[in-house]
């Protein structure tokens, strides 16, 4: 269990400014945080290209990568932004929300990670693996397979570090630069519209008393959002905390995965501010878990309207207490937050948060959590 854990809160390396385009003049660039560099062609997106990853290791394409298989979800989404989702043949489980992807060869392992002898069997030109364990990377080399693998992403920064090196490993580097962009404007406007509101304390619960503490992908999706997230000053990466600790927090919004926003029926939440109002936003299972641009744009969005509504019915409150001295004016809770619509399906692709995620479950699956969340990310 502290093995599975300590997988999932491996942090990544901070990149580039987002949206930042690589420079092509060079032959070789180095990162000076330690990162990938890439060694271009003359062709400001050409090949053939050399990159080492986060392992250290340098692969080398000599062409345009025709056949792509992806460990993680992430990547898949990536692809599917910047216009590859044509040449990708394998993806895993949890990608299966992403448009098409029913007709990919599922890689996914009948336990945690990936088949090898499923990716083989997709005759890859090309494997991305963003937060992938170094062993299953090791294990998909020794197949002979091309593999650049990725760090984990904590921040918007490396989501648009990870998204630009995709584009350039798949040579769509236009179409990479336009999905940081469109990233970059969404979390600029999800800042001006709460930059003037409160910021109410919310907090993420997967279960068990683990939550979503600080130096993730979630907490940066948080303070983006408009909200401070309570947890990250008890830990980072997925602590599990006491019944006492989180009633000390206090938060008065909860996001949920769940519709029925169940775990607020459920101590030690029932007894918070959010419990006892019904604040909670209903957030998409598959964009809050997985750092890639379009997560970040449709949970950004969300929590932004989110915090927008619970000012406006906190306004409301006030001013109902000030006329009926106090006697109607306390929050009814009966929608919270939650915008029941959006924060469930992206409307275009069909994903839903009734997919695999982090609702209320058995003790054991709550365990394992944090563990889950680096498998669907």
């Amino acid at each position: 269990m502290a093995l599975l854990v300590t997988t999932a809160l491996v942090g990544g390396v901070a990149g580039p400014a987002a949206g930042a385009q690589p420079t092509m003049e060079s032959s070789t660039i180095e990162n000076p945080t330690g990162g990938p560099s890439v060694h271009q062609t003359d062709d400001a997106c050409g090949f053939p290209v050399e990159m080492t990853d986060a392992t250290g290791t340098t692969i080398t394409l000599d062409e345009r990568p025709e056949r792509i298989t992806t460990i993680n979800p992430s990547a898949a989404q990536t692809l599917w932004e910047i216009g590859a989702r044509d040449r990708v043949v394998g993806v895993t489980q949890y990608a299966a929300y992403l448009d098409g992807a029913g007709e990919k060869t599922d890689v996914s392992a009948e336990g945690f990670g990936v088949s090898v002898e499923r990716v083989v069997d997709t005759d890859p030109d090309l494997v991305l693996a963003p937060n992938a364990s170094a062993g299953q990377v090791e294990a998909l080399r020794e197949q002979g397979l091309t593999v650049y693998h990725f760090p984990a992403a904590t921040s918007v920064e490396d989501i648009a570090e990870k998204t630009e090196i995709t584009g350039r490993l798949v040579g769509n580097c236009e179409a990479a630069a336009e999905t940081n962009e469109e990233m970059n404007q969404a979390v600029t406007d999800a800042e001006n519209r709460t930059a003037d509101l409160d910021r109410p304390a919310a907090l993420y619960p997967l279960g068990d008393g683990f939550v979503a503490g600080g130096n993730t992908f979630i907490n940066e999706i948080m303070q983006i959002g408009g909200t401070d997230n309570v947890a990250a000053a008890e830990g980072d990466g997925y602590p599990q905390l006491s019944n006492e600790i989180i009633l000390q927090t206090d938060p008065k919004l909860i996001l949920v995965t769940d519709p029925e926003a169940s775990i607020l029926d459920e101590e030690p939440y029932a007894s918070t501010t959010a419990g006892v109002e019904g604040n909670y936003v209903v957030m998409n299972v598959n964009y809050l878990n997985q750092p890639a641009p379009r997560s970040v744009i449709e949970s950004t969005e969300t929590l932004a309207t989110a915090v927008e509504e619970l000012q406006t019915e906190d306004e409301e409150a006030a001013d109902g207490e000030d006329t009926t001295d106090g006697e109607n004016g306390t929050n009814d809770g009966e929608n919270g937050t939650s915008d029941g619509e959006d924060g469930t399906s992206d409307g275009e692709d069909g994903s839903e948060s009734q997919a695999p995620g982090f609702g209320v479950v058995t003790a054991l699956i709550a365990a394992l959590a944090a563990a889950l969340i680096a498998r669907r990310q």
